[in-house]
């Protein structure tokens, strides 16, 4: 009875594939999706899965073959929604996907089995766009898009300053897309490419640090990824604000496709497709090149401080019938900026020149291994390198000659072998368990020139290398359809200072109602502090020297989360999320009289004595109300408060620097249709994004006491006491999109900050002019891109 059934089932979808040839206008620009459904739990391909188009008159679909993918061919560009659907499995309904004339799209999706028993019958059941593709998240995660990424005002196409329009996320009023998570300090982030760790991808970066002012991965590289704010999965270590989990999409195994993208932030090519026509496997490329770099070097623009920059990004996707499945991928990034400070009155005359220069690269192989329906194995392999440097001269006031001021330079290779076993026992309960070692080798100094004595001083010299283990075991449980728990631990052991720590995590999510839903987390979390922080050498009174830092414990936090999500209707969902998180072994400076502690941490070399004695917290409410993209119009508000204090070893409590108190944002967007010919569908769209985010603090500036020193001093007394100006900024994009037979072309107009409010920021003292001045918030940043 069950296989005629099935019978019946593939022959009725046949015929809904024949009536969709037969109706297909060949005056309409049609458009190919292709993709593979698989168990979520098992990897397993699902042969028979069916796939429809929603909306469709008459109904178009197909269905998946033995390896569980699927073509569908003959789709209306615009934007269409799928459902997908096989026996045993809950529904998956697919919203807003983008379908363009000029390239094919390619789906990745997977099916969550159902606790039901059936009887031929479909389970009714969706998971919403909110959530993330990991499994094994139930709180304090979104998943995102590449689609949103584009279409989000002021992005300038960066996923990291896309996310910055969440609940709880903000980036640095100046410009670069540093991700400060829940009033911690970006350095906390953990940036994951293809499930590997991987150094900072972002141009001109410094270690340690997860912003910069470009990201290396251009956005069309990328498929549905993850981000994380806290209480991560068991499967996630060295991190303690975030996790920012990114997927390269795989190329079209079926036609070579080509695009060029032109914009004020770079010009770039990315190709795709099937080595063979008589195999799948394919590969992805892209390259991208500076273009104000590229107009300086033709003459056609002359100014200062031109950055140059260029990446290249790929993956090589094989599957194999007998040896599974492997992927080869890589992100390589170079930047560099010179710059020179010369008398505004005569131009000769010249303060400084300063050349900053930053460099990163990982290239990994991934393989997949299915040895059944419920176990598979994933391994990698990867290679990265980061470095960075840093030199400057200035005018020595004695000889009024340029003298070598400062000069640093860091790097840093590292070596990666991670493996996870994955078991599906039955459909109430998946097992994870994986282990992750790293090798570094690093190579570190910097030195300046000290004015009084008169001569150069090194207070950083150190090569060496180190290793870092991880392991990881975690359990997933479906109690019912109602209620998921996952649960787990996270080990880790850093060979610098030997230290190891256990990590234990588990969330509960309870479904109450199919439109709602609670959910509650704990974890305990650990990152070690860039590799120069352990080796700061302190030079004593007698004149030797020594490195107090190198034994320091991992900073460490209990993440505590309580939430309810409510899914208004079809297309509104609300979210309400509140945290508390318990920073302790925070490094802090060894001295009662100092305030410092490496929560605040934001730039530059620590070069001072520091121990494990300091803590934090952080706790704050944050909601969440958005419609997704629908009837051509989507919307979004985030609003978020919270507080953020630390405390030092003198046991006072103070603001940390991130502690703005509150952020929101207004994200709203429209498309219309331009006009349709034949040949050629146009559409016109507009975005807009209204953010206000509290301002950090300061410690004031002692401007007497500055300009008895010659440079910037601060009063020790009033650490973080003072608030700045609060951070307003209005994102406008423009789009134009023209669909033809084979080709898409966009035009893009993306402003970030177009009232050009500026705000102030942090004070200095300026020397030249004997006065106090304030870098001030980002101004007016015009970007087209065609």
């Amino acid at each position: 009875m069950r296989k005629q059934n099935l019978i019946t089932k593939l022959f009725m979808v046949f015929l809904v594939v024949a009536a969709t040839s037969l109706h297909a206008n060949e005056r309409e620009l049609m458009q190919t999706i292709r993709g593979k459904v698989v168990d979520e739990d098992s990897q397993m391909p699902l042969i028979g899965a069916t796939i429809i188009l929603l909306g469709s008159d008459p109904i178009a679909g197909t269905i998946t073959n033995i390896d569980g993918r699927f073509t569908l061919e003959n789709v209306l560009v615009g934007r269409i929604e799928l459902k997908v659907s096989s026996m045993g499995y809950e529904e998956k309904v697919i919203p807003n996907i983008l379908v363009g004339s000029g390239h094919e799209v390619h789906l990745n999706i997977s099916l969550t089995e159902s606790l039901t028993e059936l009887n031929e019958v479909i389970v009714s059941g969706k998971k919403y766009k909110t959530e993330a593709a990991n499994e094994m998240a139930l709180l304090s995660s979104r998943a995102f898009t590449v689609e949103e990424t584009k279409r989000y005002a002021g992005t300038f196409n960066d996923p990291a300053r896309m996310v910055s329009a969440y609940a709880g996320v903000s980036n640095d009023p100046h410009g670069n897309n540093d991700i400060v998570v829940r009033g911690n300090a970006s350095k906390g982030i953990q940036w994951r490419l293809e499930g590997i760790e991987i150094p900072n991808p972002n141009h001109f970066a410094d270690e340690g640090m997860t912003g910069g002012p470009i990201n290396a991965l251009n956005s069309d590289m990328l498929t549905n990824s993850d981000f994380f704010t806290g209480a991560f999965a068991p499967e996630y270590g060295n991190a303690l604000s975030g996790v920012f989990d990114m997927k390269l999409r795989t190329g079209n195994n079926k036609k070579r496709e080509y695009s060029i993208g032109i914009s004020a932030l770079g010009t770039d090519m990315t190709f795709e497709g099937p080595f063979s026509k008589n195999h799948s496997a394919s590969y992805l490329f892209n390259y991208r090149y500076s273009t104000l770099a590229i107009l300086d070097d033709a003459g056609i623009v002359d100014f200062g401080g031109v950055p140059k920059y260029q990446d290249l990004s790929f993956k090589v996707f094989v599957p194999t019938y007998n040896f599974g499945t492997f992927s080869l991928f890589g992100l390589g990034g170079k930047s560099s900026i010179t710059q020179t400070l010369a008398d505004d009155n005569d131009p000769e005359l010249i303060y400084e020149n300063a050349i900053y220069g930053a460099d990163m690269g990982v290239v990994g192989l991934n393989h997949l291994y299915l040895f059944n329906d419920r176990l598979y194995l994933k391994t990698s392999l990867s290679v990265s390198e980061n470095s960075s440097s840093y030199w400057e001269e200035v005018l020595n006031d004695i000889t009024n000659k340029l003298t070598q001021g400062y000069n640093d330079e860091l790097r840093k290779s590292t070596r990666k072998f991670a493996t996870t076993l994955n078991y599906k026992m039955n459909a109430k309960n998946r097992i994870q368990t994986g282990f992750i070692y790293t090798h570094h080798n690093y190579l570190y100094f910097a030195e300046y020139y000290d004015w009084e004595l008169g001569k150069k001083i090194r207070d950083f010299d150190r090569k060496g290398n180190t290793d870092h283990y991880q392991s990881f075991v975690s359990w997933k449980y479906r109690f019912s359809k109602k209620a998921t728990l996952v649960s787990g631990l996270h080990f880790q052991k850093f060979g610098l200072n030997n230290e190891y720590v256990f990590e234990p995590r588990v969330a509960l999510k309870w479904q109450v109602h199919p439109l709602h839903s609670f959910h509650v987390g704990f974890g305990m979390h650990s990152k070690h502090e860039a590799i120069p922080v352990y080796f700061a050498i302190e030079t004593l009174d007698d004149g030797t020297q020594r490195m107090p830092n190198k034994d320091l414990a991992l900073p460490k936090a209990r993440h505590y989360v309580l939430g309810y999500d409510v899914q208004i209707n079809e297309n509104i969902h609300a979210k309400i999320e509140t945290y508390y998180q318990d920073l302790y072994d925070v490094p802090v400076a060894n001295d009662i009289n100092n305030a410092y502690s490496m929560i605040n941490y934001q730039w530059g070399n620590v070069d001072i004595d520091l121990v494990n004695e300091g803590t934090g917290r952080n706790y704050g409410l944050e909601f969440t109300l958005e419609r997704f993209f629908n009837d051509n119009y989507y919307y979004m508000f985030t609003a978020s408060v919270f507080d953020s204090k630390y405390t030092a070893l003198d046991g006072i409590e103070r603001n940390t620097t991130f502690n703005g108190n509150y952020a929101g944002n207004i994200l709203f967007g429209k498309e219309w249709k331009a006009g349709k010919k034949e040949d050629k569908e146009k559409t016109l769209g507009i975005s807009g994004k209204v953010t206000l985010i509290g301002a950090r603090r300061i410690t004031p500036l002692d401007l007497e006491a500055s300009r008895e020193a010659g440079y910037s001093v601060y009063s020790d007394n009033d650490i973080y006491s003072q608030k700045m100006d609060d951070i307003f900024s209005t994102n406008l994009s423009l789009t134009y999109r023209i669909n033809r037979k084979k080709t898409t072309h966009v035009i893009k107009l993306d402003v970030q900050n177009i009232t050009n409010n500026q705000a102030r920021i942090y004070p200095f003292y300026d020397s030249h002019d004997d006065k106090m001045v304030y870098s001030k918030q980002l101004n007016i940043i015009p970007n087209i891109i065609l």
